[in-house]
């Protein structure tokens, strides 16, 4: 057999391999979608009365539909975030034979740090963030004027903002990594901090509804880890 007989056998057997791995996933969340479509019912319960612990709040749905269809969404979000440890393992178990040991470990822990602060970030919205944006909506309230919530509206918007803060307290993780790996220097990224702290308006700008109280909510956090980080490379650079 010649060498590119040998290169393309190596690669139909890589994508083979992905094959298997990307098969195992997608029946894995199929699987997984039935039973918490049964749970999500409760979920939406423990949701609402959250939004109910805010004040006289009362969520309205506003088609036959909108419920059962709010409900196949959140089944589908638990389905991705419970599953998604199996889906990380199933590439991990793809991409290990390619790497080196050192490697293997500066994975494992990025990987780690990535999901403790994705957690971190969704867990900062849901019980601090957005219960002050409910109420900071509800406080426009008055005798003329009253809030009618929809359902469908605000967990999708708690969604997105979980979605949004879980993303944005990768911040400290991405600037360690830039500067351990020397693809930015660190005075440099002191030096750059006003610019540093227009970017991060302005991409809780993008993220979040365009009220000032949401986009401050995320943005004030996101430079206290951007902080954060600069303080782990800190002390990075002075013990190498």
């Amino acid at each position: 057999m010649t060498s590119k007989q040998d290169q393309e056998a190596t690669l139909i057997s890589h994508l083979e391999a992905l094959r298997r791995a990307l098969l195992r996933s997608i029946v894995a969340l199929a699987i997984g979608i039935v039973p918490l479509f049964l749970v999500s019912p409760y979920v939406l319960d423990w949701f609402c009365k959250q939004i109910a612990l805010q004040g006289d709040v009362t969520l309205h749905y506003f088609s036959p539909m909108e419920v059962f269809l709010l409900q196949l969404k959140i089944s589908a979000l638990l389905d991705c975030v419970l599953f998604s440890p199996y889906i990380a393992w199933n590439m991990w178990q793809f991409v290990l034979p390619a790497l080196y040991d050192n490697e293997k470990r500066f994975i494992r822990s990025i990987v780690a740090m990535t999901s403790g602060l994705f957690i971190a970030g969704v867990a900062f919205c849901l019980v601090v963030c957005f219960p002050l944006i409910v109420q900071f909506g509800m406080s426009f309230a008055s005798t003329t004027l009253q809030p009618v919530f929809g359902v469908s509206n605000l967990v999708t918007l708690a969604l997105w903002l979980s979605l949004a803060f879980g993303c944005m307290f990768q911040f400290p993780l991405v600037t360690y990594a830039l500067i351990r790996a020397g693809i930015v220097n660190y005075e440099t990224v002191c030096s750059k901090r006003p610019y540093v702290v227009v970017a991060i308006l302005l991409f809780a700008a993008l993220l979040t509804p365009p009220d000032i109280i949401s986009q401050l909510l995320l943005g004030a956090p996101t430079y206290l880890l951007f902080e954060t980080g600069l303080l782990a490379a800190r002390r990075f650079k002075n013990r190498n």
